[in-house]
């Protein structure tokens, strides 16, 4: 029986770099149709990021095939086109690469300082990845800080936990990526900052979840935008909690890990569809029972890094049981007619929304099978 890897190497990864990404005008496409054809959309900055990562992270792993030509293709237009002259990354272009929205947003610039992490990671022109993406950094820190601690996103949710996610994930790579330079510096306190917000801000005493939105001092927004819970999203900080918990030697950051890991199975898998569901609330009910893709990934995720640091052998057994449950639900996801597409949305009578396959989502296919592959948990 083919595994997930199996799935990622024949299948996803050649057909996302042959036909996903746009080999005339640069770049990725945004999507992929039914019959893997391009659907013509703009482009996105968050996406172009996330591909580069894919690729960067295959050629690291070894995995055969063109990735690093691939990382390289979608770094060049990272640069030539996103790039704005301030060292920040516009939010969209258009499918010919001209400029649409020059505004900043910062989910976009998180997911652009990780890719620029893994394209240095592979040795594509290290120093300058560095350097860009300490101008980039310098600029977040000159005009986008919060006065309560962490940033102000630029959207209808300025004082959000997701964009501080993957700030947090793309400054703990690049600490990786910096070894002993002392200018890694600024990325190890990046990621201590936004680890210690998290516990003391992010995370709900009373419920033990994860929040989503937030007031300006930190505090749940007004109605049920400051009672959302999304389980993926219960997964995903638990993973890079406890990444950050064994860096620092942090046991209530490791604690905090498994809390959240341990309410996103109990209250946010579906135990019918056998999958993550979009959103609960503090009160641990069900706001959303529709389940995306990507939870699916992260519940693979948390379990890995779980059980890898398990203290007891019925622990460990029973983070094995859940990566492999977590896969299980994604293969779901990956029954297509052309292999290497997927689903994104499965709703609650066990169909899924009829639409093309999101590029945004092998970011976290790739980020799950290749995370608890090295995990030994391979899926």
């Amino acid at each position: 029986m083919p595994t997930l890897l199996d799935w990622l190497q024949t299948d996803a990864l050649p057909l996302w770099w042959s036909k996903g990404a746009d080999h005339v005008h640069g770049g990725f496409h945004e999507s992929l149709g039914a019959d893997a054809e391009p659907a013509g959309e703009n482009r996105r900055a968050r996406v172009i990021g996330r591909q580069i990562f894919v690729y960067a992270t295959a050629a690291e792993a070894g995995l055969p095939g063109p990735w690093r030509e691939a990382a390289a293709h979608g770094l060049a237009y990272l640069q030539t086109r996103f790039l704005r002259p301030d060292g920040l990354i516009r939010a969209t272009l258009t499918p010919l690469g001209e400029p649409l929205d020059n505004s900043v947003i910062l989910y976009d610039q998180a997911f652009c300082l990780f890719a620029l992490a893994a394209a240095a990671g592979i040795g594509l022109d290290a120093d300058r990845q560095a350097r860009a993406a300490e101008q980039l950094h310098d600029q977040l820190l000159a005009d986008w800080r919060n006065p309560a601690g962490g940033f102000v996103e630029r959207d209808d949710h300025p004082y959000q936990a997701n964009a501080h996610m993957h700030l947090f994930e793309a400054s703990l790579a690049w600490e990786a990526v910096m070894g002993a330079d002392p200018r890694g510096r600024r990325w190890t306190d990046q990621a201590d900052a936004i680890g210690e917000l998290a516990l003391s801000r992010f995370i709900d005493p009373a419920s033990g979840a994860l929040l989503e939105f937030f007031d300006a001092e930190w505090r749940p927004a007004p109605g049920e935008d400051g009672r959302r819970v999304e389980p993926g999203h219960l997964f995903e900080w638990a993973w890079l909690l406890m990444r950050w918990a064994k860096l620092r030697g942090r046991e209530d950051a490791a604690a905090a890990a498994r809390r959240l890991q341990a309410l996103g199975v109990a209250h946010g898998v579906d135990p019918v569809r056998g999958v993550a569901m979009d959103a609960i609330s503090t009160d641990l009910a069900v706001v959303s029972d529709r389940a995306r893709l990507w939870p699916q990934t992260e519940r693979i995720k948390a379990a890995a890094i779980l059980g890898q640091f398990a203290a007891t052998e019925d622990e460990r057994a029973f983070h094995a049981a859940e990566a492999a449950a977590g896969a299980q639900g994604l293969w779901l996801y990956l029954q297509t007619p052309i292999p290497g597409l997927w689903r994104d949305k499965l709703l609650a009578d066990g169909t899924f929304v009829a639409e093309p396959s999101p590029a945004s989502s092998l970011y976290h296919i790739a980020c799950a099978i290749l995370d608890a592959r090295a995990r030994g948990f391979p899926v």
